[in-house]
């Protein structure tokens, strides 16, 4: 007794083909032919389907991402094995989830692209395999896994099967990290405990106005809590890039995050193994930059804009900040000197005064963390008057959190060059990747201020009773805050302890972090034998 048509074996693959018209089974090559066609059938439905939606079909984000002609799927013929709760009704092929490499600006990338039409998305243990063995591949093969995720989380049908998937997942998101980059671009729903992957990779993307994430939904809040919230305010693009910090990109459109992406790799290596690319540079390594001689202002209490200062030191003045509407008193993100790749943190003077909070501080310290992760080396601006004083700082932590970008910090190997522009005062000079800290090289403006506290703030403390019995305490205090100044306020005194290695003119700022960084490529570093740290979380 024959097959029925389209019935599958243990591993999911038809076992045989309707019978033509003349009563004779296809050829294996016409078995391949049309089962390629239904494939490519159902891909098209797809991309139709979710061009009603406003979003590309899954193998379709796949090859506009990549360079053209260069993907190779893995898995197309996979299909779930589960029998019963109605799926044993649809048995697409991929099972929901289309996975591959392919070349980006010519370098290998592994790809996986959830597919929002099969079975919403969902995690089964077939879409987990493939997930798994693509990831494996990636790190056996030392290249980026980007993920983009279009979810509704764990398939319901399948039970613990999904969950143990996810786990599955989970385990290989921790294996790669500071292995291979793994960056996840979010391009539509990712709900439950589909948000934990995308957590744990060293970049996350989202579309702007499809792309969500949220452990609960507003329906399972409001009934909960009674509280109502939309999708989008709960866990949409804005929200996640500005206050929670979860996004590091958001992009206006799927076009806008597939070129996003590409320029985030090419600041990256492939693996921890190698250098970032580097490119031959169109701008003269040795020019000055006379406008920086006028960016900080003469009043240590004006604010100025340290991207002023990054658009004039950097290559051409090419910045890609991320997480730029989150903690915006500190400024992380990549840029070129001398056509080699840096990460850049910096104090902002015109948010909270270039104070660190814990946001800031955890900020920059994953983003040091991932630098050092991956051999780009470390450019730090400082201008920072301290920590943020408050008793909600205070009791949300700041002891704790303040001291991550301090681990951060001293514990990356790679090399670290420090510009203390003005302002470096009490424990926050010294987290700012001070000489003390191992940082390699460290210069200062002549407009820094190098201190325990701040002038104003120093005099009212140590001369305390003093002013109180002076016959004029404002022109004393006048006086003392000049002294100070002299004495403390400056980087002649750092500089003759040799905690900052020299004092330049600030135009001279990008020639000097060539010079220093050139001079620091080579660098070793021997560190104690043990498991791992233990940073404080």
């Amino acid at each position: 007794m024959s097959t029925p048509p389209h019935q599958s074996n243990a591993v999911g693959v038809p076992t045989d083909e309707p019978a033509t018209e003349d009563g004779h089974r296809p050829s294996k090559a016409g078995r391949l032919a049309a089962m390629k066609e239904e494939i490519a059938a159902q891909h098209a439905a797809a991309a139709a389907k979710q061009a009603e939606r406003g979003k590309r079909g899954a193998r379709e984000r796949v090859l506009t991402l990549l360079d053209e002609g260069s993907f190779r799927e893995l898995d197309p013929f996979v299909r779930h094995r589960a029998t019963d709760f109605g799926l044993e009704r649809s048995r697409p092929f991929g099972d929901g989830v289309v996975t591959g490499f392919g070349e980006i600006d010519g370098r290998p990338v592994a790809v996986f692209s959830q597919d929002f039409t099969v079975f919403g998305g969902s995690l089964g243990e077939a879409f987990a395999a493939k997930v798994v063995k693509l990831m494996d591949l990636a790190e056996r093969y030392g290249c980026p896994i980007v993920g983009i995720n279009d979810s509704a989380g764990a398939r319901i049908q399948e039970g613990v099967e999904g969950l143990a998937g996810y786990g599955e997942v989970f385990l290989r998101n921790v294996r790669a990290s500071g292995v291979v980059p793994q960056i996840s671009v979010i391009a539509g729903p990712c709900a439950g405990g589909a948000v934990y992957s995308p957590a744990m990779t060293d970049f996350v993307l989202m579309v702007e106005g499809v792309g969500q994430m949220f452990i609960t939904g507003p329906e399972v809040i409001k009934t909960v809590t009674g509280e109502t919230v939309t999708h989008d305010a709960l866990g949409g693009a804005a929200t996640h890039h500005a206050v929670t910090g979860v996004a590091h990109l958001v992009a206006a459109d799927e076009d806008d995050a597939n070129a996003q992406v590409r320029v985030l790799l090419s600041f990256l290596p492939s693996n921890n193994l190698d250098d970032p690319p580097s490119f031959d540079p169109a701008d003269d390594p040795v020019r000055d930059s006379p406008e920086l001689d006028a960016l900080v202002p003469e009043t240590s209490t004006r604010p100025y804009d340290v991207h002023d200062l990054l658009a004039v030191v950097l290559d051409d003045g090419d910045f890609f900040e991320t997480q730029a509407a989150h903690a915006a008193n500190i400024v992380c993100g990549f840029g070129r000197l001398d056509g080699r790749s840096v990460g850049v943190v910096a104090n902002q003077p015109k948010v909270l005064a270039g104070t660190l909070d814990i946001a800031a501080s955890e900020k920059a310290a994953r983003f040091v963390r991932t630098c050092d992760a991956f051999n780009v080396p470390l450019v730090t601006f400082v201008d920072v008057p301290g920590f943020l004083p408050g008793i909600g700082q205070e009791h949300e932590g700041i002891i704790r959190h303040g001291s991550k970008l301090l681990y951060a910090y001293a514990e990356a190997t790679v090399p670290k060059v420090t510009v203390i522009t003005r302002k470096a005062y009490g424990g926050a000079y010294v987290v700012m990747c001070s000489k003390h800290l191992g940082a390699d090289a460290n210069v200062a403006w002549p407009t820094a201020e190098i201190a325990v506290m701040g002038p104003d703030a120093a005099v009212g403390l140590v001369f305390r009773r003093e002013l109180a019995t002076a016959p004029d305490p404002t022109a004393r205090r006048r006086e003392l805050i000049a002294e100070y100044e002299e004495l403390f306020a400056s980087p002649y005194q750092a500089a003759s302890r040799g905690y900052v290695d020299d004092v330049i003119e600030p135009r001279r700022t990008r020639p000097w972090l060539i010079k220093a960084l050139a001079l620091a490529r080579g660098k070793r570093v021997a560190t104690p034998a043990r498991k791992h740290g233990n940073i404080p979380l």
